[in-house]
């Protein structure tokens, strides 16, 4: 089963990700968004998760500086990240070394079609 790790501090967000991500078939973790980024980096990395869905702007710490330093550690480079955030920070992502963003809101059917293409899973009809 792929294994999913949200990092989104708005718990309604969270909650409504959860829910359709499990009923797609994903195991669903959900990152304790209060801690600090050394900690976050910890989860991430006991985790070990197929994909992160991690929002830019967390209250703690920026996404984008959590993005970049998983990218630097070799136990956690190779996790594929979909960003997500209400602005466009597609360009920054990218950069940063996001495997791929969306701008919120989105469709239910866009973010399964993104992790699919993350995953090199098939879209189907989507």
């Amino acid at each position: 089963m792929t294994k999913v790790l949200l990092v989104e501090d708005d718990w309604t967000m969270a909650s409504l990700l959860n829910t359709l991500l499990r009923l797609e078939g994903y195991e669903v973790t959900k990152a304790d968004t209060s801690t600090n980024m050394e900690e976050m980096l910890a989860q991430i990395h006991l985790e070990q998760p197929d994909l992160v869905l991690m929002d830019v702007n967390l209250q703690n710490f920026s996404g984008l500086d959590l993005l970049q330093r998983l990218r630097q550690q070799q136990e956690t480079a190779r996790i594929k990240v979909l960003m997500t955030s209400g602005s466009d920070y597609s360009d920054q992502c990218k950069s940063a070394g996001a495997d791929g963003f969306l701008l919120k809101p989105y469709m239910p059917e866009d973010l399964i079609r993104k992790f699919h293409q993350l995953l090199e899973f098939p879209t189907g009809n989507m």
